[in-house]
This record gives C-alpha cells, sequence and structure tokens, in this order.
C-alpha cells in the first residue's frame, strides 16, 4: 500500500510540474491575450523561477520586456506578491512581454549579492533566449526589489541592456541616517552583500546603495516614493533625484501619501500605472530627438 501510494503521490507531483510549466493563453480583455508560463525554471536554483507573459498576438516587433522584482527585505518575499500588479501592467502595455521573477533570498548563511544580482542577469539572458532577440529590459521593483532593479542597472549592466528603471519605494541609499532606522539594518550590514566583493576604499553601505554607481550613462529613473514610509523614508527620494540631477540622468519622481505597502493600493496603484506610461512615451520620444 505504502508503495503504492508513493507512486501516486509521485504521479501527481510529476503532472503538477507538468502543468505549472505549460502554456495558457491569458484573456485579460476582448482584445488583451497572453501566453502565460507560471514557475519556469530560468537558472539551477530551485528559487529561480519566473512567471512569463508574451502577447498572444505575433508580429515580428521585438518588443521591450518588463522584468519585475518582488521586495521582502532581501532574504523574504515571493513574486506572487507582485502578481496582481503585473496583470494591471499587462493591462496598460499589452503589447509588452513581461517577467515576475525569483530571486534566491538571502540568509545568514548566503549573501544576498551577489546571488541576486547575478539572478537578474540570469533571467534576462533566459528571456533572450526564449525570444530569440535581444530586447531592452525595463526593470520594475519595489523595495528590495526597487533597490536590487537600481544597484543591477547602475554597476551591474555593463552591457547596457537596461532601458529604464522604476523604482517603487527601494532604498536607494543605504547609508542614510533615516534608512538607518529599518529593523532589520543589522543584517544589511552583516549578510547583504559578500565582502569579498569589496575593495580597500568600498564600504559596505556604499557599494550596496545605488547612488554610489550613478553616472552620466545611467539608465533613466522613475521613482515612487511614500510620505508616511517608516521603512524607506522620503528622505531617500531626494538623494536619489539629487544624485541623478548631477549627473543628468532622465529621471522623474512621484510621492503617494501612504506607507511602504500603500503604493500598490487605489487610487496609488493606477496612478504609478499610468505614469510609468508617461514615463516611457517621454524617454522614447527623447530618443527619437538625439
Amino acid at each position: 500500500m505504502k508503495k503504492g501510494l508513493l507512486i501516486v503521490l509521485a504521479c501527481i507531483s510529476t503532472l503538477f510540474l507538468v502543468q505549472s510549466c505549460q502554456k495558457k493563453i491569458l484573456k485579460l480583455s476582448d482584445h488583451i491575450s497572453f501566453d502565460s508560463e507560471k514557475n519556469i525554471l530560468y537558472g539551477k536554483d530551485s528559487e529561480q523561477v519566473m512567471d512569463f507573459y508574451v502577447p498572444h498576438e505575433k508580429t515580428t516587433e521585438k518588443k521591450d520586456v518588463f522584468v519585475i522584482l518582488h521586495g521582502g527585505g532581501w532574504r523574504g518575499g515571493d513574486k506572487s506578491q507582485l502578481t496582481v500588479f503585473t496583470l494591471a501592467m499587462m493591462q496598460k502595455f499589452p503589447d509588452m512581454v513581461f517577467a515576475n521573477v525569483n530571486y534566491r533570498l538571502a540568509s545568514e548563511a548566503r549573501y544576498g549579492i551577489p546571488n541576486q544580482t547575478d539572478d537578474v542577469k540570469t533571467a534576462m539572458l533566459y528571456l533572450e533566449k526564449r525570444l530569440h532577440y535581444k530586447p531592452k529590459f525595463i526593470l520594475l521593483g519595489n523595495s528590495a526589489g526597487g533597490h536590487l532593479s537600481m544597484l543591477y542597472a547602475y554597476h551591474f549592466d555593463q552591457e547596457k541592456k537596461v532601458k529604464a528603471v522604476i523604482n517603487i519605494v527601494g532604498p536607494a541609499d543605504l547609508s542614510d541616517s533615516g534608512f538607518k532606522s529599518y529593523e532589520d539594518y543589522a543584517f544589511v550590514e552583516k549578510h547583504l552583500i559578500d565582502p569579498n566583493m569589496l575593495t580597500l576604499n568600498n564600504k559596505i553601505t556604499d557599494f550596496a546603495s545605488p547612488v554610489h554607481w550613478i553616472n552620466t550613462t545611467s539608465a533613466p529613473t522613475l521613482s515612487y516614493y511614500g510620505t508616511a514610509d517608516r521603512v524607506v523614508p522620503l528622505s531617500q527620494k531626494s538623494i536619489l533625484d539629487s544624485t541623478l540631477s548631477r549627473n543628468n540622468v532622465l529621471h522623474e519622481s512621484c510621492e503617494f501619501n501612504g506607507g511602504h505597502l500603500d503604493w500598490s493600493k487605489e487610487p496609488h496603484d493606477q496612478f504609478l500605472i499610468n505614469t510609468i506610461a508617461d514615463f516611457l512615451k517621454r524617454l522614447d520620444g527623447n530618443k527619437k530627438t538625439h
């Protein structure tokens, strides 16, 4: 009986894994449909999975790709937290490709960086293979995901594949006195960055701070911060804006009335989506004039 039960359970597990990666047509409206694949393994680690959405109507046009990164303090969270927002974005951008990505979580036994920034790169390489062309990527993340989006784009994107960064309540300067009140700041200091990455002239908080790596060629950035955020204070917005301005990087920032998690609630979420659309139009228009 036990052997038979184990075989049945194994078959069910295998069926679940096969179904979880099967293509499904996701219909969002009469005119908007996506080919959807859930929990695709893009790397060798079980945490390296993504949900992948491609417009159902095929064209020869090479679409830009949104890579979406969840929050959770670098050692928590899951892509499922951004599924609803991703679907709302897909309705606004029906001709774009979307990847809602999980990355390897940090712990006391595993540093967040370079693992998590490596995961962004690995996910992008996987997407290039799946799409059979090299798209421009728009990195969009909230909280820790916003931080990783900025850090990857400003420091690790040597090939300049990132077209833009959409930073939602992400810490840009980890040395900011306002951010040091973050309840898990000790973990950030000790376990976010592998110390082997540091040179003699680098402090952990400098290396891990996206603003430290901004220069005149950095990716255009749209940021969204809460006026009552007790996790990532509004001071991060002014620090990021001033650094981007000083380096003549195209950027925009907005505020919403609320705390760290309120950005995804009505009406803040729809305002953000509309602002993203306007920002990308501005970015594309700016490129055509040069």
